[in-house]
């Protein structure tokens, strides 16, 4: 196991033993600002060397995968599991979108496994953001219009929306770091590679560690929403990464390439999204969505989810 996986379970277990292990707010804050910056510039040094060509079909597609997520999973948890309107768009929404963390673990997992990937797979990652949030706002605004009448009427403050899904924190550092890097290009990046490059994967276990930590808060959320949505965890990653990994073989992905799609198909969002729906479909309970997304998938991902993904684009590409 990665190590940077055993600081998240030594979070988690932190949690449930009441520890009064925490991290300073200011320094979660400033881990996950490093951790997107650094995520962005990396892939924008590597998008300057790829011709355009390449990149824009399999940028389209993730979009395209984004969108249709929602989609696919507002039918299971509105019918099968019997939930509002609001709270089954607001979560599909979260798995439509994409978790950078996750994305983060993924690549330091293939680099371990000595698996290549495509180097402008953060570009994949920035625009995977927003297409399935967009999608869920929709889902939700149709659903509202029948069955849970009490918003039917209600416009939904797209501007507001789009300002806070384009200029978020999560979104804005990602482009950011891709336009710098970019920019700047593997000659220019060098001054600051040390910091940006080099402390990467330390930043990333104290910030897993974290990440453990409000897990571990979130499970009682889950406990009082019933058996549903944790098997909903396991199983909605499970499925979306098959998805996702054909899709990624299909537009040429390599093998590392290949994964590391299905790893973010299969990943759910607890930053970007929670803000965008908490706007839009203010309705929607969050303790649901960040609970499930937080509390159940992002652990089963960055534990078992990944090898997972990685033996899907085995199947496939062989």
């Amino acid at each position: 196991m990665d190590p940077v996986v055993l600081f998240f379970i030594l979070g988690v277990i932190a949690k449930l033993a009441k520890s009064d292990l925490r991290l300073p707010d200011a320094l979660y804050e400033a881990l996950s600002i490093y951790l997107l910056l650094a995520i962005g510039i990396k892939g924008g040094v590597e998008l300057a060397q790829q011709p355009i060509g390449t990149v824009l079909p399999q940028a389209l597609a993730a979009m395209a995968l984004g969108a249709a997520i929602p989609f696919m999973l507002y039918p299971v948890l509105h019918r099968l599991g019997r939930l509002p309107a609001a709270d089954s768009a607001s979560i599909a929404a979260h798995y439509g979108s994409v978790s950078v963390v996750t994305f983060a673990v993924a690549l330091s997992y293939l680099i371990k496994q000595g698996v290549p990937s495509e180097s402008y797979a953060p570009l994949l990652v920035a625009v995977m953001e927003a297409p399935g949030i967009i999608a869920g706002i929709v889902l939700a605004r149709r659903a509202l219009r029948t069955a849970d009448a009490p918003l039917a009427g209600r416009k939904t403050r797209w501007g507001e929306l789009a300002h806070e899904v384009l200029f978020g924190k999560s979104v804005l550092l990602l482009l950011g770091g891709l336009v710098i890097g970019t920019i700047a290009g593997p000659q220019g990046i060098k001054p600051i590679e040390p910091v940006f490059m080099g402390m990467f994967k330390g930043v990333l276990a104290l910030f897993l560690l974290e990440m453990g930590l409000v897990a571990g808060a979130r499970l009682g959320d889950l406990k009082r929403a019933g058996m549903f949505l944790v098997v909903f965890g396991v199983a909605a990653p499970m499925v979306l990464g098959v998805f996702g990994a054909v899709v990624g073989h299909l537009i040429g992905l390599s093998l590392g390439g290949t994964a590391i799609f299905a790893t973010l198909a299969a990943s759910a969002s607890y930053i970007a999204a929670p803000t965008a729906m908490r706007i839009a479909v203010p309705e929607a309970n969050p303790a649901l969505s960040i609970g499930v997304a937080l509390g159940v998938t992002f652990p089963f991902n960055i534990t078992l989810g990944i090898p997972l993904y990685l033996q899907y684009a085995r199947w496939i590409t062989t």
